[in-house]
């Protein structure tokens, strides 16, 4: 069985994230949505909050499964036995970023291979930072996230 993990802090969740997991179904047999959880970070939404709302979004993918985990992202891998880390692209600058930590999880995990999914050109603005800077301003964010999420916001 195909397992993988998309690991991100998904506060919140966007339309880029649901469709970078969407493209990676046909590739596994179980995609995990893991909440990284850093307890320094003051996030926007708590981590239960962010759990129920990826498993809203994602209620119909019974590939997916969402959970929160705290600690090395490869060690994380090897607990629930996923042997590939899906991770999205948007920017040149991202691929740089993601290329790095890729090269430092293989060092640490050989056995766990870094898939990389380049956006859609429409998405590829598209980060958590930017609407949560957005949400803090009332902005309109519905064009941004998934219909599902915004109930939790």
């Amino acid at each position: 069985m195909k397992t993988a993990l998309f690991p991100g802090s998904f506060d919140p969740v966007t339309k880029a994230h649901v469709d970078i997991l969407k493209r990676s179904l046909d590739l596994f047999d179980k995609v995990y949505v893991g909440i990284g959880v850093n307890s320094t970070k003051q996030g926007l939404l708590t981590v239960g909050q962010r759990e129920e709302m990826l498993r809203a979004v994602f209620a119909n993918e019974p590939k997916v499964h969402v959970i929160a985990y705290e600690g090395l992202t490869v060690n994380f891998c090897k607990s629930i036995g996923a042997g590939y880390m899906i991770r999205g692209i948007r920017t040149v600058s991202d691929f740089e970023y993601e290329k790095a930590i890729a090269q430092m999880n293989h060092a640490l995990e050989p056995e766990i291979e870094s898939i990389f999914i380049v956006s859609k050109p429409g998405y590829s603005s598209i980060s958590s930072s930017i609407v949560r800077e957005i949400i803090r301003y009332n902005g309109d964010v519905t064009q941004f996230m998934p219909k599902e999420a915004i109930p939790y916001l």
